[in-house]
C-alpha cells in the first residue's frame, strides 16, 4: 500500500511539475554549528534587551509563501512563558517548533522532528526544558488531576528515577534537566530511520536549560550513555 501511495504521489508530483516532499533530502541549510550560534547570539540579545526582531517585515512573509527553511527543531514546554521566537530572537521561518506540556515526546513529536529534519532540511535538534516547570511541578505532587495530565505526569517520572539513580536531589531543576535528557535517549533509541540520517547528513542534537529569571538559556552536554 505504502509503496501505491508513493507511486501515485510521485506521479502527482511529476505531472503538476513539482518536487515530491519525500525527495526533498538536500536542501542547503546552516550547519549545526552554525545554527546552534545563531540561537546563542540571539539569546545574547534578549537578555541584554537589545533583540533586532528579525524577519518580521512584509517581505518576509511573502518570501514565506514559497516554502520553509528553519535552521533549527525545537521541542520545548508550551508555557507561555517560553516563547521560542523572543528569547532566541529570531523571526517568521526562522525555528521550527514542537511544543506541548513538559516537552513529552511521544509518536507525533518525533514524526514531527523527522519532517523537520528530514523534509526541511534541518541540521540542529533542541530539547528544551525550563525553570519552574508546571507538568514537573505536577509530576512531583504526585497529585494527577485528570486521566489526561496522569498521561503526561507517566511521561516524566522516568526522569525522577534518573535523578535518583544519579544519585542527585529529587527537586524542579534537577528533574527537568533529566527528563530532557530521557526525551534524547528516548528518541535516539525508538527512531532508528531518525538516527541514520542524522549520521549521513551531519544533524546534531542539543538538549537545552531555559531560565525564566534571567532570560538565558544554557545549552547542556549530552550525558555519557546517550
Amino acid at each position: 500500500m505504502k509503496k501505491i501511495i508513493y507511486s501515485l504521489g510521485l506521479t502527482l508530483a511529476l505531472t503538476l511539475n513539482i518536487n515530491p516532499i519525500w525527495a526533498n533530502h538536500n536542501i542547503e541549510n546552516l550547519s549545526s554549528k552554525e545554527a546552534l550560534q545563531k540561537l546563542k547570539d540571539g539569546n545574547k540579545r534578549f537578555i541584554k534587551f537589545q533583540s533586532k526582531h528579525p524577519d518580521e517585515t512584509k517581505e518576509r512573509r511573502n518570501e514565506m509563501l514559497k516554502g520553509q527553511h528553519p535552521f533549527v527543531v525545537i521541542l520545548s514546554c508550551s508555557d507561555s512563558r517560553v516563547p521560542l521566537e523572543i528569547i532566541f530572537d529570531q523571526g517568521l521561518g526562522d525555528l521550527f517548533e514542537i511544543k506541548n506540556a513538559g516537552n513529552v515526546l511521544d509518536e507525533h513529536v518525533i514524526g514531527s522532528i523527522e519532517y523537520a529534519v528530514m523534509h526541511c532540511g534541518v541540521k540542529l535538534i533542541v530539547i528544551m526544558g525550563h525553570q519552574d516547570c508546571g507538568a514537573i511541578a505536577a509530576t512531583l505532587s504526585g497529585v494527577s488531576e485528570t486521566k489526561y495530565i496522569q498521561a503526561l505526569e507517566d511521561s516524566i517520572k522516568p526522569a525522577i528515577e534518573d535523578c535518583k539513580k544519579e544519585g542527585l536531589e529529587i527537586n524542579s531543576d534537577n528533574v527537568v534537566k533529566a527528563h530532557v535528557m530521557q526525551d534524547i535517549r528516548e528518541l535516539l533509541n525508538q527512531d532508528s530511520d531518525l538516527v541514520k540520517y542524522m549520521k549521513d547528513h551531519d544533524v546534531k542534537i542539543v538538549p537545552a536549560y531555559y531560565h525564566l529569571d534571567t532570560g538565558k538559556v544554557d545549552f547542556l552536554k549530552l550525558e555519557n550513555n546517550i
